[in-house]
Parts: structure tokens; C-alpha cells; sequence
């Protein structure tokens, strides 16, 4: 037996390599409470977000907010996911405080938290870039996204957006990079270093993260400059048009947040890997907190950002009506820079609304014959 045991107790993982545990970590009541609460919270967040959208996505016949439900239901099903394994481990490990190396000898379990922190970190910054590119699409090419796709084309591009998300995932398993345990011994991560493969792994992941925030930016602007060209149409569009305003500003807040969260964590890794300086685990950490916001806060756009509920919040809000632009004058002048590539903005299905498809806009054309005068009795 004693034989048998002397190579295990000599042989060192690679996840445990680097910071080897136990730590001298006593965790605290306060540390077990503030992660119990944020975890619960995002996880209640999250549950809220996605029983509003199913019972939406059963209510609304707009086939483009159909997609856009379909991007939001897998992005809230990721963060929902991502907080359940990851605080799950956090909060066994404060409450237990068990030694990672009697309980993961071969480093199986910590490699799978650090898979799971890359994967559901990367989705929804991928997720919101699919998104960015689906609203894109429609408002700028609407006639280039058939009427007929099927809700299953929608459903494929989030399973591919996992599938990319998993593949970068496994990259340290197969050995670009490498996953290890970090202080206070709560969590696992890849290793921020400058040496080999781990720089292309970390820069990888900074890159693929950046570049999804700043794809969404581009995209994003150039929709709402192109939805604001065509806010002020004619009342036939203008309810389809609020869907569109709708999706655009909870996607925008989405970028918002994504952006703050997270760009810190992607430029500080990025930083600390070109520059080629130790890690500052202190900042490491706190950006990986910071960037678990991300996770809490994107449900909270689709529960209070959406119409009925900003019309209950403030009963005036009049959207049918175009409040938000209501000035004769802006309104007026949008209308005559738009109104000469209406048809050619808005897609077919943009062009139809609840009335069985029929047009409301009245065409007006000057070789009509004026109408005949009035007759009057002459004596």
C-alpha cells in the first residue's frame, strides 16, 4: 500500500502546478452569504427572464421578434447555466472548504470549472454579436433574410454559437493552454502567461471576446441610424416598426453591459500577456467578479425594457403614436428624406401588418384628373 502510494504523493498535476492547495484560506460567513445571494439572485433573474419569454414568444405573431426570442431564450438559458455550475462549486467550496487535491487528484473536476468559466463567458458576447448580425440583416437587408425561414435556422445558429464557444473551451485540454487552480482555491481558470501556448490561448480568448464587442458596436449603430431613417413612416408601418425600436434598445442595452462588464477582464488579461509582468491576482479576480454581472444583468433588459412594462411604469408613453418623435417639424423632415426609399428599406413582411396584408399608404399621382366642378342651379 505504502509502495503504491509514494508515486501519487510525488506526482503534482498540471492544474496544480502553478498554486498548489490547500491555501491559507479560512473562508468567512460573509463570503459564503455574498456568494449564496449573488448566485441566487442571478439564477432567480434568469428563470423571471425566461417564463416572460415563453409566454411572449406564445403571444407575438411578428416572425423577426420570434428570432430575436429565440437569440434571447439561449442567451438567458447560457447565463443561467454558467451561474449554476460555477456558483454551485464556489459555494460547496466556501461552505466546506474541502482541499481540491484529496477531492480532484487527476485534475478532472478543476479542468471542467475552467472549461465552464471560458464557455459561458464567451456566449453571450457571442450571442450578442449573432444578434447584432440577425438586426443588422433585418433592417438593413430585409429582402437578403427570407420571409419563410424557419424558426429552426434561428434555433442551428445558437447551437452554433455554443458549438464555437465549446470548441475554444477545450483548447487547453488538448493542449493550447492550460487550466489551473487559483487563489483562494474557489475556482479554476486558464493560465494567464506569456510563455508558449498559453499566450495564444490567452490572447485568443481576448481577441475572440474584443472583437464580438466591437462587431456588435458596428452593427448596432448602423441599424439604429437606418431604423431611425424609417421611424417616422406612414401608421401602416409604424407598428412594426415599434417591434423593431423594441428589440434594438434591448439590444443595445445588452452591448452596454456587456462591454462594461467584461472589457475589463479582456484587455487586462491581454495587457498582462504582452506585457509580459506577473499576473496581479487581487485584479484577476476582481474583473472575474465584475465580469459575473454580465450574467445578472442582461435578464433584467428583457423583464422592465419591454413595452408593456415601461407602459405601465409611465401610462403617457404613447409608442402606437410615435411620442418618442413626435415634433411636426423633425417628423416632417424624416418623412420627406425617407419617404422615396420606404419601399425599398422595409422588407415585405415589414410592409404588412394585422389587416390581412393590405397596404394603408395612399398613393397620390398629379395626372389624375381634377374633380369636376360643382353644378349649380342657373335661373
Amino acid at each position: 500500500m505504502n509502495d503504491s502510494a509514494l508515486p501519487l504523493a510525488n506526482y503534482t498535476p498540471l492544474c496544480y502546478s502553478i498554486n498548489s492547495p490547500p491555501f491559507k484560506f479560512i473562508p468567512s460567513i460573509t463570503s459564503v452569504k455574498f456568494s449564496s445571494i449573488f448566485t441566487t439572485l442571478g439564477l432567480a433573474s434568469n428563470l423571471i427572464a425566461f417564463i416572460v419569454l415563453i409566454k411572449s414568444f406564445r403571444q407575438k405573431n411578428v416572425r423577426s421578434r420570434s428570432f430575436f426570442m429565440i437569440f434571447l431564450g439561449g442567451l438567458v438559458v447560457t447565463d443561467f447555466m454558467g451561474l449554476l455550475v460555477t456558483g454551485s462549486i464556489v459555494i460547496s467550496f466556501y461552505m466546506t472548504n474541502f482541499n481540491w487535491r484529496q477531492l480532484d487528484p487527476n485534475c478532472h473536476f478543476c479542468n471542467f470549472m475552467g472549461v465552464s468559466m471560458v464557455f459561458y463567458g464567451l456566449c453571450p458576447l457571442m450571442l450578442g454579436a449573432t444578434m447584432a448580425l440577425e438586426r443588422f440583416v433585418g433592417i438593413n437587408l430585409p429582402f437578403a433574410r427570407s420571409s419563410s425561414m424557419p424558426k429552426r435556422r434561428t434555433v442551428s445558429m445558437v447551437l452554433m454559437v455554443w458549438l464555437i464557444a465549446g470548441s475554444i473551451a477545450l483548447l487547453p485540454l488538448a493542449g493550447v493552454g492550460s487550466y489551473h487552480m487559483y487563489f483562494p482555491g474557489s475556482w479554476c481558470f486558464f493560465n494567464i502567461s506569456h510563455k508558449g501556448n498559453d499566450m495564444a490561448f490567452c490572447l485568443l480568448f481576448s481577441a475572440v471576446g474584443l472583437t464580438c464587442i466591437a462587431v456588435s458596436f458596428v452593427l448596432n449603430t448602423v441599424s439604429v441610424v437606418t431604423l431611425i431613417k424609417v421611424c417616422c413612416g406612414q401608421g401602416g408601418n409604424r407598428r412594426r416598426r415599434d417591434h423593431e425600436i423594441e428589440m434594438m434598445v434591448q439590444l443595445i442595452l445588452i452591448m452596454v453591459i456587456a462591454s462594461i462588464c467584461w472589457c475589463p477582464l479582456l484587455v487586462f488579461i491581454a495587457k498582462t500577456v504582452l506585457s509580459g509582468g506577473p499576473t496581479q491576482i487581487k485584479y484577476l479576480l476582481l474583473w472575474i467578479r465584475f465580469a459575473t454581472w454580465n450574467q445578472i444583468l442582461d435578464p433584467w433588459v428583457y423583464i422592465l425594457f419591454r413595452r408593456a412594462v415601461l407602459k405601465r411604469i409611465n401610462p403617457g408613453l404613447d409608442w402606437s403614436r410615435g411620442s418618442f418623435m413626435s415634433h411636426a417639424s423633425f417628423n416632417s423632415t424624416i418623412r420627406r428624406f425617407t419617404r422615396s426609399s420606404l419601399g425599398s428599406t422595409l422588407g415585405p413582411e415589414e410592409r404588412e401588418e394585422g389587416t390581412g396584408g393590405k397596404s394603408n399608404i395612399t398613393v397620390t399621382t398629379s395626372l389624375e384628373p381634377p374633380p369636376p366642378p360643382s353644378s349649380s342651379s342657373s335661373p
